[in-house]
């Protein structure tokens, strides 16, 4: 393999991997909520960009790192996202252009050069998502999107039917010319035979595309440092086996839970585990200066086990097939970086069910409340050393909590006088829709109705906070007289307060209360206000202040 090439010839009889030890797919499609190009779109717009500018060179497909593991096979160090994507593209475009006429010989061989010629496929990613892209994008075979079990798996389907979807709006020579500019297009490789130098070359090496992640830093990190330090040979060899191997579970989890958690956030929940504080913020900091001791073998081993067994508790907690109403509403409660040790650890240990349930419970009290008094007192420094004694007797944690919320002077931050204060009024509607929320399951099993389970908040379709009374001062008929009493007191407060979906909220608008009232028939507090409303069919101050005292009680026995 020259180490100025072009991509047909860098894939032309070679077999071309993702070591499993590596990330699995990670580019995305389109634009994310900030409007901002994704990886995948913008690879697409760099080279039609190219294309329109006629320039005299050829598009430069970026430097790729390889392993060498034998004179045609070569694992991939650097570069496996642009190369994943290159292979992808490539599919993508000869399918279009093979529904369009019959490859040209040309064409046939450019084909059978970089994607596949007979069974020999030239590049193939992680084994647990390999025979996806076989039966998705090389051979086509798979047109479904069922046992996609993987975020890899659904973002190199998303990316090959983003560019059939593009190229399905072009004609033929529109389709050549992105397939000369490919085929056309250089590249560099740089290929060593020593692990060591391939991961250090990677530790420095920036290119275009995502950022490696701290996670991914680390482990060439480790690997780096065992290669140097190891000592005897085998048993370098071993260790280093055993950080791929640990490091590929760590990968298979991560395609389970990112787009729930962030790899990095539990990377750091690894750190405060494993050093037993929660203080430790910086990963690379902290790691970087276990590295320099005479012991950084002992610690790379033992630090490798426990985030391996971390990331396997932390997606068990998201992928639990118990009922997690409690879970699901710790989650919502914010500050993971100081709820997840605590739960992390919970599991490391074993806890029983009925323990883990009364932990979580007042785990999420205090962090609720925080949230909802919004006081900038530090939370840190009042759990971290019940945090530091926890060895799975959940008793000290509960006691400290308990007692946080009965505490005046300067532990009062937290107490039931300055909780009800802040629901007297004004809620901001993150937190509003969240504990309406709870107050909807507090609806529910106050009925005790067979067959009615509490309900998941990711169950409500786009959750959105209803005021009941319009925030206008000229609502329709129905409602109080909008004097300066009921808009200061009444309209922002959450007796007005109701949890609806998205397209509920957007189709009642500002109408009379006769007629929003008739739409209330989803929710357990919805028909609240219309057992209210039963007689008299007005949404008056009194309506409002009953319910904001029967929501205050629940919140105050609650949280």
């Amino acid at each position: 393999m020259d180490s100025l090439t072009n991509i047909s010839r860098m894939l032309s009889g070679n077999n071309i991997y993702v070591p499993n030890y590596q990330r699995a797919y990670s580019w995305d499609t389109e634009f994310d909520p900030n409007k901002t190009a994704r990886q995948v779109n913008t690879f697409l717009i760099d080279l039609q960009d190219y294309i329109k500018s006629n320039s005299s060179s050829r598009y430069y497909f970026g430097h790729f790192l390889f392993e060498e593991k034998s004179e045609t096979c070569f694992g991939i160090i650097d570069g496996q996202q642009r190369l994943t994507t290159i292979t992808i593209f490539i599919a993508a475009l000869f399918s279009r252009l093979k529904e369009l006429r019959i490859l040209t010989d040309e064409e046939d061989f450019a084909y059978k050069s970089m994607i596949k010629v007979g069974q020999v496929y030239h590049f193939s990613t992680v084994d647990y998502d390999n025979q996806l892209f076989k039966d998705y994008i090389i051979n086509q075979i798979k047109t479904d999107h069922n046992g996609l079990d993987t975020k890899s798996k659904q973002r190199i389907v998303d990316a090959f039917d983003f560019f059939v979807n593009k190229f399905s709006q072009m004609e033929e020579p529109q389709i050549v010319s992105l397939l000369d500019a490919v085929m056309n297009a250089s590249c560099t490789t740089h290929i060593v035979k020593n692990e060591a130098e391939a991961i250090q070359m990677f530790i420095f090496q920036n290119n275009r595309g995502k950022k490696p992640s701290n996670l991914e830093i680390i482990k060439a990190q480790f690997l780096y440092n065992v290669h140097l330090y190891g000592g005897a040979e085998d048993e370098k060899t071993d260790l280093i086996d055993e950080i791929k191997n640990r490091f590929e579970e760590i990968y298979k989890s991560i395609s389970k839970i990112e787009h729930k958690i962030d790899e990095d956030n539990v990377l750091t929940y690894t750190l405060r585990v494993f050093f037993n504080s929660l203080w430790e913020s910086n990963a690379i900091q902290r790691v970087n200066t276990e590295l320099e001791s005479d012991t950084r073998i002992d610690f790379i081993r033992n630090f490798t086990r426990k985030l391996a067994a971390c990331f396997e508790q932390v997606t068990s907690f998201f992928h639990s097939e118990k009922e997690q109403i409690t879970y699901h509403s710790l989650i919502l409660s914010g500050n993971y970086g100081l709820l997840f040790p605590f739960v992390i650890k919970a599991l490391l240990y074993g806890v029983s069910d009925n323990d883990m349930l009364r932990l979580t419970n007042s785990l999420e009290s205090i962090f609720v409340r925080h949230r909802v008094i919004g006081t900038r007192a530090d939370l840190t420094s009042r759990l971290n050393d019940v945090f530091q004694k926890f060895d799975g007797n959940i008793e000290p944690i509960i006691i400290r909590i308990d007692w946080m919320k009965k505490q005046d002077g300067w532990w009062g931050y937290w107490n039931d006088n300055e909780l009800e204060r802040t629901l007297q009024g004004w809620i901001r509607h993150d937190l509003a829709k969240i504990l309406l929320w709870k107050y909807e399951n507090y609806l529910i099993q106050a009925e005790g109705k067979f067959g009615y389970s509490p309900v998941r908040y990711d169950a409500i379709k786009n959750p959105h906070l209803e005021h009941i009374a319009p925030q206008t001062e000229n609502p329709e008929s129905g409602y109080d007289e909008y004097d300066d009493e009921f808009k200061n007191q009444y309209i922002d407060c959450l007796g007005n307060y109701l949890l609806l979906s998205a397209h509920h909220n957007i189709s009642i608008g500002n109408i009379p209360f006769e007629k929003k009232r008739e739409t209330y028939t989803q929710l357990r507090q919805q028909q609240e206000v219309r057992d209210m409303t039963e007689t008299e069919h007005y949404w008056d101050k009194n309506k409002i202040a009953t319910r904001k005292e029967k929501i205050l009680k629940f919140l105050l026995e609650t949280l």
